[in-house]
């Protein structure tokens, strides 16, 4: 039963990581992270096709060998939520509340960014392909 509800969630916190990818306010990583950790306890042929991914491989084996994020992935990340959801917030949304919400998921999403530890340089699997990954 547990191992079903893990592949579940590794499954939930997928697409909402490839939704991140897509939406400037929603931040990836973490979903992405939370996905591999499910996977690596439920199926390890999902957990193996997110490591052999060339966009998610590298921040999952980070994460999983040294627990860091690198420091391209964070910059990139947090200008591009910043970058594209400021722009959609001040140009494509009028609803004050709507406005808000994204404001404060962005905020979570750079604070989160922000509170996991920076790779260090000699950190060899950073993704220095510079994929859209927030």
């Amino acid at each position: 039963m547990r191992n079903t509800v893990y592949k579940l969630l590794g499954f939930l916190f997928l697409g909402l990581a490839i939704a991140g990818v897509l939406l400037p306010v929603v931040p990836a990583t973490p979903f992405l992270l939370l996905a591999a950790w499910f996977f690596a306890r439920s199926s390890e042929r999902w957990h193996q096709r997110l490591l052999n991914s060339k966009m998610f491989g590298p921040i999952i084996r980070n994460w999983e060998t040294n627990r860091c994020i690198g420091l391209r992935t964070k910059i990139v990340s947090i200008v591009l939520m910043l970058g594209m959801g400021g722009t959609s917030i001040v140009f494509a949304v009028e609803n004050i509340t709507i406005k808000l919400t994204a404001l404060v998921f962005m905020a979570i999403g750079c604070i989160t960014l922000l509170s996991i530890k920076t790779c260090p340089d000699n950190c060899a699997t950073d993704n220095s392909q510079g994929s859209r990954i927030n």
